[in-house]
């Protein structure tokens, strides 16, 4: 086995990982396509949700299932907590090294780990910050060093993350790193803009253009001249408007609506999106070609449940920001917070961990912060008690009355919610199966197999 090495660059603290690149084949079991990936990143994901870097079709495999890790060791393959765990040689692991030629399993898959001849670098920067991005995590400090060389260049940047983990501030740091941070930083948010008014959001109109157009209009593109287009929710673009944008970028010009002139522009963009777009592609929701004009560069932002190491670092940061805004300089954080702040599961994010720190310094009595707070303020949690009540509860009367055992009752309790849910989702969506995915977060393919097992068809969810 090829050995992974550590190299510490004393000027400026930085660290190199230099590892040899692998792949990973599945060996046995149920694909829409064969799967056969070539990694050379430091740290993947494996799972069944759209944003991992290798997505499972696989009903028995978790949301976020595994992960592979490089250290100084070799290739740590790790269970993220899956529900129906990670085997290597048919024994269940939490935490095992992977040697060329492995083979381990996820659900009902069956993968080889094997090491190619390639090798590759992965640097780790020694700063604990990029503009207002914050991190002493080695995602994080991976993520420091390839924007400190990628900012001061024109290359097109693709960054991809959760809700909430910093997107724009990464966009908005590339920008001010770079030769064009004295010119426009401008932003456009692809998922808030009607369809029928984003292309001249875009591109500008000129009077006349279309009904209303009582005067001419520049666009985000000649907003941003010698500047920064940040484009955020790239995936919410319609499939009719990606090819007017995938001209745009390719010859540096533009057409304002109703103008028979083209725009010279000169622009360097970047763009944001929660989605997989890779995924995306596959489903027939996003252009190959204008993905990968947008992925010169791409940039993967942990979410912050995978970081907690972040964690204390972020609430200091806030703690001090909140302390100067509420004119107070005496909250703090205890230990033993702290620790069950680092456990939490932050589904939303840095964004979310943000607001809990500034509600939690307004509503405390005394000189520290309480995770009692970390309820306070969510719209659902009011409901839910009468939610429970009124469909929970009813089931478990009947099933103690008829004297069913435990796992009948437990599963019949699981099905009836699946049903209840997937029907609901289905009929928000019109019957669209892929939109409704999307929503759940879960592949195409799962959400077929679920509707199957269900019995659930277009006729039983009301759908033409």
């Amino acid at each position: 086995m090829s050995e992974a090495t550590r190299t510490i660059f004393l000027d400026g603290g930085d660290e190199q990982l230099e590892l040899t690149q692998y792949r990973l084949r599945v060996v046995d079991g149920e694909h829409d396509e064969d799967l056969d990936d070539t990694f050379e990143s430091a740290r993947i994901t494996l799972g069944s949700a759209p944003r991992n870097d290798l997505v499972f079709d696989d009903p028995a495999i978790s949301r976020v299932h595994a992960e592979i890790e490089v250290d100084a060791n070799g290739y740590l393959l790790t269970d993220l907590d899956s529900k129906n765990g990670v085997f290597v040689n048919g024994i269940r692991i939490r935490q095992a090294y992977l040697e060329d030629g492995a083979k381990f399993r996820l659900g009902n898959t069956t993968l080889r780990f094997e090491l190619t001849e390639e090798s590759t670098e992965v640097h780790f920067s020694g700063r604990e910050r990029f503009g207002n991005l914050l991190g002493t995590s080695r995602q994080m400090r991976e993520i420091f060093s390839m924007l400190e060389r990628v900012s001061p260049t024109d290359a097109s940047v693709l960054i991809e993350g959760e809700s909430g983990t910093g997107k724009e501030l990464a966009a908005r740091a590339i920008h001010d790193y770079s030769e064009r941070a004295d010119g426009p930083f401008i932003v456009l948010d692809c998922s808030a803009i009607p369809s029928d008014l984003i292309e001249s959001e875009l591109f500008g109109h000129v009077k006349g253009a279309f009904t209303g157009a009582t005067g001419s209009r520049k666009g985000a593109f000649e907003a941003a001249e010698g500047g920064t287009l940040f484009l955020d929710e790239l995936g919410e673009l319609s499939m009719d408007l990606q090819p007017k944008l995938l001209r745009a970028l390719e010859n540096e010009r533009i057409k304002p609506i109703g103008s028979n002139e083209e725009v010279e522009t000169d622009v360097r963009i970047v763009a944001a999106t929660n989605r997989n777009l890779q995924h995306e592609i596959r489903e027939g929701n996003f252009r190959e070609d204008l993905f990968y004009r947008f992925a010169v560069i791409r940039v993967q932002l942990p979410p912050l449940r995978e970081r907690p190491e972040d964690i204390p670092l972020l609430v200091e940061h806030f703690l001090e920001d909140a302390n100067e805004r509420t004119g107070r300089d005496d909250v703090d954080v205890s230990y033993k917070t702290m620790e069950k702040l680092k456990r939490h599961r932050w589904p939303g994010n840095v964004r979310e961990l943000k607001n809990f720190v500034e509600r939690a310094v307004l509503l405390t009595q005394g000189d520290n912060i309480e995770t009692r707070f970390l309820s306070a303020g969510d719209p659902e949690s009011a409901s839910a008690p009468q939610a429970l009540e009124e469909s929970t509860l009813p089931m478990v009367e009947t099933a103690l009355q008829e004297d069913i055992p435990f796992k009948d009752a437990k599963n019949r309790l699981v099905e009836e919610f699946e049903k209840e849910y997937w029907s609901r989702l289905l009929e928000r969506t019109g019957g669209n199966v892929s939109k409704a995915a999307r929503i759940a977060g879960v592949h195409r393919k799962s959400v077929e197999y679920i509707l199957k097992k269900l019995d659930l068809s277009r006729e039983d969810l009301g759908v033409d």
